[in-house]
């Protein structure tokens, strides 16, 4: 069970082992197509690290990750010179996850990771909506010659699953071609986040991916992310929409594209492990 992936020092509160989790968090530190600042490979360890940081309890949702149903499974063992195989071992560790009817959240980690995760969780779940947080639109067909990058993993995701099914917030950059294809393809929410998730919330009543890219957060806040833009959300913002997410059927999460290499002060791991905890609590319960 589960041959390629390596023990860590788990998340804060994560004391279950994985026959009594209901959530399974595992690392998957990609970062091979990253076409800026490279350091995404680090975003796992950082996360768990900063996690010491913050408390067990969440006052806000009034639950504590000691009495959570979760476990910390690892980190998948990968290298970035045969995404092909770090890719496999991916879906390969998820649908093991799924298989076993738990609920697998993924640490990255580049953004490529997601496709990954996705075509697992589509197998069990046919149906499946994805909730995407994001800076970038990530809907191009090829970017610098390869169609399997961090820029390109929604357009494969949408490919995957349909047109329609796929809902993007908070989007701030994106080319021409990308944004005539999601006007055709996803649901597509500029800029905003938690009033365009709060309006349509009552619709979406099929099973749930979520992704979030933590560069949907301006980098005044969260500068330790590849590809940083200007004019994002706050914290708080993003937060409130994670709590938004209660009494979802949510099947499968993940947050990533965190890069501790570019973020000395650990602002953007500290804000990652936040979101971590209390994404973990509405699931695990």
């Amino acid at each position: 069970m589960f041959s390629n992936v390596a023990r860590v020092k788990p998340f804060l509160g994560a004391t279950r082992g994985y026959a009594e989790a209901g959530v399974v968090l595992v690392g998957a530190g990609l970062d091979a197509t990253v076409c800026f600042r490279s350091g995404t490979g680090e975003g796992p360890r950082a996360v768990r690290y900063y996690s010491e940081c913050i408390e067990e309890y969440s006052l806000r949702l009034d639950r504590d990750l000691r009495e959570a149903a979760y476990c910390d499974l690892g980190d998948i063992v990968l290298t970035a010179a045969d995404i092909a195989a770090a890719l496999s071992r991916i879906n390969a560790t998820a649908a093991e996850i799924l298989a076993d009817g738990k609920v697998p959240g993924f640490i990255g980690g580049e953004h490529l990771i997601t496709g990954a995760v996705l075509a697992a969780v589509n197998r069990f779940f046919p149906d499946v909506v994805v909730l995407h947080f994001d800076a970038h639109a990530d809907l191009r067909d090829k970017y610098l010659g390869e169609s399997l990058s961090h820029a390109t993993v929604m357009r494969r995701v949408v490919e995957m699953l349909g047109p329609g099914r796929v809902y993007q917030f908070g989007i701030r950059s994106a080319d021409r071609e990308e944004i005539e294809y999601a006007r055709e393809n996803t649901r597509l929410f500029l800029y905003g986040v938690r009033e365009p998730y709060s309006a349509l919330r009552q619709e979406i009543d099929k099973p749930v991916y979520i992704t979030i890219d933590i560069d949907v957060v301006d980098p005044g806040y969260a500068p330790g992310v590849g590809t940083p833009e200007a004019g994002g959300i706050t914290p708080r913002e993003l937060l409130e929409t994670v709590y938004g997410f209660a009494g979802l059927n949510v099947v499968g999460f993940d947050i990533v594209e965190v890069n501790p290499v570019c973020d000395p002060g650990g602002l953007t791991p500290l804000l990652a492990a936040t979101v971590l905890r209390e994404m973990i609590l509405l699931v695990a319960g």
